[in-house]
């Protein structure tokens, strides 16, 4: 496998990437090239190997997102994150590779009605082929499509097992949604403007220190694997199948770190394992992240 790449942007601050290190955490001895089928197959290697998470906020940690630190924790410590974390990660590596990428923000519906204009907030990924606008984000958590959705109304795209579409609002606004048994969740909403590294740290400190924020609410902690789908939301286990089926059950609050290593190959440092066992015991459920087990 080469490792052979095309001059860096700027946007991206993608030349301290140590790209190596990250094909190796993520699994990856495939193409490096800029194509679709590239794409395809990092975004899968990327949501296999790297969780979703937020444990940094509950331990009240900072949570910097500059690529060094993103990938000393995502990639050399073996740790998750979340959306700011992620997609930054992935663009700075795409990036790298010679794709056209670039960042947008997103507004969190989760089942929502799109006409409601919740907070912009969520950081995702446009990455341009022949062309083509395709919707990219490795940071959504469980929820999230395992591969690029592109920007055509009525567009249905499956990844593995999951279904998604991709429609234009009523306000001229892209909305993503879910196939479920029920019918289409609808999972988010954004524009096509741009966004830059200003605005993802300021959507980042957001999420890290806000009260309100679901990440300094209680345990958020997700995998979005091909055929089996995970989620932490306080102390509620749930798995996700296709086709609807979920179990579902309350853990301890000591259960936590064996929890977070067996189920989502986490192993952090005893001390926060200790930490988010205190924090499990005293910390009520976020409405949010509540909604994310419906």
């Amino acid at each position: 496998m080469s490792t052979t790449t095309t001059h860096p942007s700027a946007l991206w601050d993608s030349a301290p990437l140590d790209l190596p290190a990250y094909l190796g955490r993520i699994g990856h001895d495939g193409p490096l090239t800029p194509t679709l089928d590239t794409l395809r197959a990092l975004i899968r290697a990327h949501l296999d190997a790297i969780p979703f998470e937020g444990l940094d906020s509950v331990l009240g940690r900072p949570v910097p997102i500059d690529i060094e630190s993103v990938q000393d924790k995502l990639v050399r410590r073996g740790r998750g994150g979340y959306c700011h974390e992620h997609n930054t990660l992935f663009a700075s590596v795409l990036d790298r590779l010679g794709f056209q990428v670039t960042a947008r923000s997103a507004r969190m519906l989760v089942g929502g009605d799109e006409h409601e204009m919740g907070p912009v907030g969520h950081t995702i990924l446009s990455v341009v082929l022949e062309g083509v606008d395709w919707h990219v984000d490795v940071g959504i958590g469980n929820f999230g499509p395992r591969g690029p959705i592109p920007l055509v109304d009525g567009a249905e795209v499956s990844t593995g097992p999951w279904e998604y579409r991709m429609d234009r609002s009523a306000r001229d606004h892209w909305v993503l949604r879910l196939r479920r048994p029920e019918g289409w969740f609808n999972l988010i909403q954004f524009t096509e403007e741009p966004c830059y590294r200003a605005d993802i740290a300021v959507h980042n400190y957001v999420a890290s220190t806000d009260p309100g924020s679901p990440f300094t609410q209680q345990i958020v902690v997700h995998h979005d694997g091909e055929d089996v789908r995970r989620t932490l939301n306080g102390l509620t286990l749930t798995t996700y199948r296709p086709g609807g089926e979920r179990t579902r059950r309350e853990i301890a609050a000591d259960e936590v770190p064996e929890t977070l290593r067996t189920v989502f190959g986490l192993a952090l440092p005893e001390e926060h394992g200790r930490a988010l066992v205190e924090f499990a015991r005293s910390s009520a459920a976020s409405p949010w992240a509540a909604s994310l087990t419906a």
